[in-house]
């Protein structure tokens, strides 16, 4: 099977699928703003230029099957996919039908959810959770910590913002923990990386701006304290609980969402942004009780979907089958 991407030259995927091994084909795509101004009639202009941009790849490539990672630069690709009868599927990470989702889902044959979600598509719909990268794949906590130089002995606090930073929180742990505590591994995504390394002072506070071994890094833990992004599924493949803390300004308030259906499963706790000053005690607390640090990792794999990958591969073959 060939595999090939199709994204932005102005965003992450230039430089992650490059790096991964893949071919990137490129064309000009633009969020769009959420108020009425000359940057929203911009990528209006640019996205009406986009699917001719995509039928041109796509009659290139050739491909037999198109899926939409979601976002703003899937829609384009998946109708252009639908005007030359190629069967197209989506894929939605949060617990929230994201606009472009919802304009490009009319054009697709199936949609992947990461969560159950109401939607008026839903005989297109499969819910699979999230697919987790080989990176992302859990070691034994002994690896992880050698991997990482932490101790092998006593409890770990793994600190998990965002790829490109998450500065309220990184700030708050720093300047909580970071002349005293338990030992701690904080990836702090690239922008935050200086402010937080200077100003930790002990030895058992590892921080680093990313890692390719997120996987790794995440079973090096006993407890993780991080935004509900995507990475809330490798953090319950790991079987890690988790303290979640919602990004306050995401679209339709899909980090609450996804911290939520942990929450529930019973292997996480939720603390608003705005309540960061309860996060030392409930850590204390957690890292002093094992019992029920190891009831939350239970909880976290029973709500894992370790198997998401193969589920939407085994369906795009079918698609592309018919």
């Amino acid at each position: 099977m060939h595999v090939t991407f199709a994204g932005s030259p102005d965003r992450v995927e230039a430089r992650l699928v490059p790096e991964a091994g893949y071919e990137l084909d490129t064309f000009r795509i633009a969020g769009f703003p959420r108020r009425p101004s000359i940057e929203l009639v911009r990528s209006l202009l640019v996205a009406a230029s986009a699917p001719r941009a995509c039928r041109r790849i796509l009659r290139e490539r050739r491909p037999d099957v198109v899926l939409g990672g979601g976002g703003f630069v899937a829609g384009p690709m998946v109708f252009a996919a639908s005007t030359l009868r190629i069967p197209a599927a989506l894929t939605e990470s949060d617990a929230h039908f994201g606009l472009a989702n919802r304009l490009a889902a009319r054009f697709a044959q199936r949609i992947f959810l990461s969560y159950p979600i109401a939607t008026r598509y839903a005989a297109k719909t499969r819910v699979v959770g999230r697919p987790i990268p080989e990176r992302s794949r859990a070691v034994s906590q002994e690896e992880g910590r050698a991997i990482f130089e932490l101790p092998r002995d006593g409890r770990v606090l793994g600190v998990f913002g965002a790829l490109a930073g998450a500065k309220a929180l990184n700030e708050f742990v720093v300047d909580t923990w970071g002349a005293d505590g338990p030992a701690i591994l904080h990836l702090t995504g690239r922008r935050d990386f200086e402010l937080v390394r200077r100003r930790v002072s002990r030895d058992d506070y590892r921080v680093l701006a990313e890692t390719e071994r997120f996987g790794a890094a995440i079973s090096a833990c006993d407890l993780v304290l991080s935004r509900s992004g995507s990475t809330v599924w490798e953090i319950a493949a790991a079987g890690k609980p988790a303290i979640l803390v919602p990004y306050p300004f995401a679209t339709g308030d899909h980090q609450a969402l996804n911290a939520r259906h942990f929450v529930e499963a019973g292997g996480a706790i939720m603390v608003p942004e705005l309540e960061l000053d309860d996060v030392p005690e409930l850590v204390r607390s957690l890292l002093d009780d094992a019992p029920r640090l190891a009831r939350m990792g239970a909880a976290m794999l029973r709500a894992a979907r370790p198997n998401a990958a193969g589920e939407i591969a085994d369906e795009l073959v079918a698609l592309a089958a018919r």
